[in-house]
């Protein structure tokens, strides 16, 4: 019907002036913060060929991403629905660096279906990854500069979930499951439903030491106490879990080098982005809202298949998201007004005021608006010759 020419698709939201400017102004801070800290901007295209777009990433992403026919070529294209795997051939394929590089970027993504940190289609993506380096160093930047822009957002009261995807792995290569019962339990740890785990593990060959490691998973989430009490279930598992402890321990505790205050939450069953992270994965909370409102870690081979197999780390949030949840004031400030009038001397002294930073709207003949709800909370008035500011 016309009349419903003005709806838009579900979960697809458009911008008005209030909330895109405070998402251009929070934009701005936050690629200031990431130049600060030596990344620099990367704006990869809004469309790929699908086998590069959805590289490395699992079936999750294959599923939230827009699919369409290359009218040129016939190859099927996306529309992304992640930048992360971009930024990852940027690096790999693109820029060839030999030492490590950081990189950020900020631009739309489309889901479809709601999902994620908004519930919405078309987030605004923000987030840094670094490639070149593989310690737990890297690991803790990565997580201090997730921090960082969570606080230049406003957002109050958080709190973090660190986890370790190796140490699933592990077990999971021992325990020799075929790609069905990997698929069921790692939906049922993820959801923590002990009897389905228990039940899976009873009617799969699986050795006693393994299922009791695996259900065992399930449980071990709370304080820092979890790490060693990891390590005496898990003893059996030998060095990659006991490496994959250890690296977890050491990203912890220099997290708590740099911010002593900060509450972190330990949970070796969290396998978010298990498809293509490979080690330490970290997620930010706030009270009222169960999922991560940011979230990052280790994915060490994403580049492969680009052919440059990279060490790599990083996170990502929904500028949109950070907007609804920080309290910091991104209003605009106000304007100056200036009357309708031809004079060498207004537009020179507007031009001027332009340049200096100053927001000014010309009135325009026979516009009769109001000029505080033009957000103008000053005017420009003659004074014999010369103009003045005054306040409205």
């Amino acid at each position: 019907m016309k009349s419903d020419r003005w709806l838009l698709p579900e979960g697809i939201e458009e911008v008005l002036p209030e909330q895109a400017r405070q998402l251009e102004t929070l934009r701005r801070r936050l690629l200031d913060l990431y130049a600060g800290w030596g990344y620099e901007l990367v704006i990869p295209p809004m469309i790929e060929y699908l086998d590069s777009l959805l590289t490395g990433t699992g079936h999750d992403l294959d599923l939230q991403t827009f699919k369409l026919t290359d009218q040129l070529t016939g190859k099927l294209m996306g529309l992304r629905a992640d930048m992360t795997p971009q930024v990852a051939r940027i690096d790999a394929h693109t820029l060839k660096q030999a030492g490590p590089s950081r990189l950020c970027y900020i631009g739309s993504v489309l889901h479809t279906r709601p999902d994620g940190f908004a519930g919405s289609r078309s987030p605004i993506q923000v987030g840094a990854e670094l490639y070149g380096h593989s310690g737990s160093e890297s690991d803790v930047e990565v997580f201090r500069l997730m921090l960082e822009t969570l606080r230049h957002s406003g957002v109050q009261d958080l709190y973090f979930d660190l986890g370790h995807v190796g140490i699933y792995r592990q077990l999971v290569r021992e325990a020799k499951l075929s790609e069905e019962q990997q698929a069921e339990l790692f939906d049922a740890l993820q959801r923590k439903a002990i009897p389905e785990i228990e039940q899976l593990l009873a009617n799969s060959p699986v050795e006693k030491k393994i299922a009791d490691g695996l259900r065992g998973l399930a449980t071990l989430n709370g304080d820092e106490s979890v790490i060693e009490e990891a390590r005496r279930l898990l003893a059996f598992a030998g060095d990659g879990v006991n490496q994959a402890l250890d690296n977890l321990q050491a990203v912890a505790q220099q997290i708590r080098n740099h911010e002593p205050q900060i509450p972190l939450h330990f949970d070796l069953a969290e396998l978010r982005g298990y498809n293509y992270h490979t080690g330490v994965v970290f997620a930010a909370y706030v009270p009222g809202r169960g999922q991560a409102i940011a979230q990052g870690g280790r994915y060490d081979e994403i580049g492969k298949v680009f052919g440059r197999s990279r060490a790599a780390t990083g996170f990502s949030t929904d500028l949109k998201t950070l907007i609804d949840l920080g309290e910091t004031a991104l209003s605009l400030p106000g304007a100056i007004y200036a009357p309708a009038e031809e004079d060498a001397g207004l537009r020179e002294h507007i031009e001027q005021l332009r340049r200096q930073g100053e927001r000014v709207i010309s009135a325009l003949p026979g516009d009769n608006s109001d000029p505080q709800q033009l957000g103008c909370d000053r005017k420009l008035v003659r004074d014999g010759k010369t103009w003045q500011i005054v306040t409205i």
